[in-house]
């Protein structure tokens, strides 16, 4: 699993820390070879080679900046869902950008992915790869707006159900025991399709929405034009009884549950029209905009009140229209809302109607399970906490990109980066950038330890890509080495990283030691 690689990345550095401890100050020495129990070591000396940046074009909308929206700039997602597993969170999402890379329209029907990224400080976030849902279930048609939630089994293990539309047909689900995988579709079909009886001809089957009560039982909403609610059974891939209707007034898609404060949440996105005619009480909603229901008693349709608008179509906001999407989660003490538009691809000159996650604050008054509007925006929001530079990193860490592509491993959730460019009509560029931010040292840091391979050059700059080198990494082989490299100077306090990679080199994962550590 991904996570044991780092692990074992971090013990091996630490070895290596020792085992470099008593290493020349003076000229570079450099000793290519496998990873296994062996290092290379490099020590600044004199004036170091600098690589060309130049003019950043196509630039990410927020590398260098103060933005934090998107989230990731090298690739278009959607449709997020998130969950929370050992401190961490992990947002799932359509794989968009699959449908760029076929096609020069977003319409959907080559996407056979999800996307996966996570985050502990809501800033840096780590691309895990995507899930070929295509090969785990080669029964789909497509796979679009994942929901998934995590439940505890009764000899304690984890278990993970990702449920997504399969087209507009119906609704499928994978399970894992972790949340990077190893993912399987435990029944061969959908749970649900339009075959079904009871939904047959209600409109599209579609959008799942999963969530787990106070009391430990699951849910599970879908629909597109008529939305439906059924309870899930322990395994988690079965219903405990047919599907009810839910009072959804303009319904269109984007089904979601959650609960606050003793009352079930339904959230979902209003069709196009023109909704003068609301008679839910409240202000009617705008077009393709977020709006939420909620009842103490779930499977009572009489019960459901409507509770308001809490997310406009981002077009209302200068972000660009089309069709809309939301998560809303509790993490870190702070209630968010994961969302999408077309940011990144203006910002890129694109056009296709391919997207981007975002996400922004909102207000939430959980005993009365009040959701205030959310404005979005493309500051985003800030850190939870500075990223801690002693641990190991993945190399996929960043909170901005340029030039950076991601290479999947055979391991579940673990890719590596290289220079390359994820966009199309750009021309091959010969070295990308890696920012991750807020990054806390503390008192002082004095080597970087990289898993790295490749022929070419690494350096390490701080606040600034156009900066001074603080670390180069040298290579000439095609092996993975881990690296110690000396720091020019003490690294301490809080700083930006910059990772700027020269094109042949490949970087896997990093860790900073100090003088203490060796």
């Amino acid at each position: 699993m991904y996570q044991s690689r780092l692990l074992s990345f971090l013990l091996g550095a630490a070895l290596c820390i020792v085992a470099c401890s008593g290493a020349d100050s003076g000229p570079e020495t450099e000793t290519e070879s496998s990873e296994s129990g062996s290092t290379v070591t490099e020590t600044p000396s004199g004036t170091l080679p600098r690589i060309d940046t130049g003019s950043l074009s196509p630039k990410s909308p927020k590398l260098g900046t103060g933005e934090y929206n998107p989230l990731v700039d090298s690739r278009f997602m959607a449709d997020p869902t998130a969950v929370e597993y050992d401190g961490r969170l992990y947002v799932y999402a359509t794989d968009d950008h699959r449908q760029y890379e076929l096609s020069g329209e977003n319409t959907y029907e080559k996407i056979r992915s999800l996307s996966v990224i996570s985050t502990d400080d809501m800033v840096n976030w780590t691309f895990h790869g995507t899930i070929p849902v295509g090969e785990i279930a080669p029964w789909i048609i497509a796979s679009w707006a994942p929901s998934v939630v995590c439940t505890r089994q009764a000899d304690g293990s984890s278990l993970f159900s990702l449920y997504f539309s399969n087209s507009g047909w119906g609704v499928g689900v994978l399970q894992a025991p972790s949340p990077l995988g190893p993912w399987t579709s435990p029944l061969g079909y959908s749970l649900i399709d339009g075959n079904n009886e009871t939904v047959r001809g209600s409109g599209q089957i579609f959008d799942p929405g999963a969530a787990i009560d106070d009391d430990g039982g699951a849910w599970l909403a879908f629909g597109g034009t008529q939305g439906w609610l059924a309870r899930l059974n322990p395994d988690m891939h079965s219903f405990a009884a047919a599907p009810q209707k839910l009072p959804s007034p303009f319904h269109f898609e984007a089904n979601e549950l959650n609960f606050i404060g003793g009352k079930c949440v339904y959230t979902y996105n209003t069709d196009w029209s023109d909704h003068s005619a609301w008679t839910w009480g409240g202000t009617a909603p705008g077009p393709c905009s977020m709006v939420y229901m909620k009842s103490t008693t779930p499977l009572d349709a009489d019960s459901w009140t409507y509770g308001g608008m809490y997310f406009k179509n981002p077009g209302y906001n200068g972000l660009g229209y089309g069709n809309n999407h939301t998560h809303l989660h509790k993490y870190g003490g702070n209630w968010y809302l994961f969302y999408h538009t077309s940011v990144l691809q203006g910002a890129l000159g694109e056009e296709g109607g391919f997207r981007s996650l975002a996400v922004d604050r909102i207000e939430v008054d959980e005993s009365g399970a009040v959701i205030s509007e959310c404005i979005p925006g493309a500051k985003g929001v800030q850190a939870l906490k500075a990223l801690d530079p002693f641990i190991s990193r993945s190399a996929a860490t960043a909170s901005a990109t340029w030039n950076i592509t991601f290479n999947p491993t055979e391991e579940d959730g673990h890719v590596t980066v290289a220079v390359g460019t994820p966009f199309k009509d750009v021309p091959d560029p010969d070295c990308g950038i890696i920012e991750v931010r807020n990054v806390d040292f503390g008192s002082a840091a004095s080597r970087l330890v990289c898993r790295i391979r490749g022929k070419g050059l690494m350096s390490l700059r701080l606040d600034d890509w156009q900066g001074q080198d603080c670390a180069l990494y040298r290579g000439s082989g095609d092996s993975w080495v881990v690296q110690t490299l000396e720091c020019v100077s003490a690294v301490s306090g809080v700083h930006t990283l910059y990772f700027v990679l020269e094109k042949g080199v490949e970087m896997d994962a990093w860790r900073f030691f100090s003088d203490a550590d060796a």
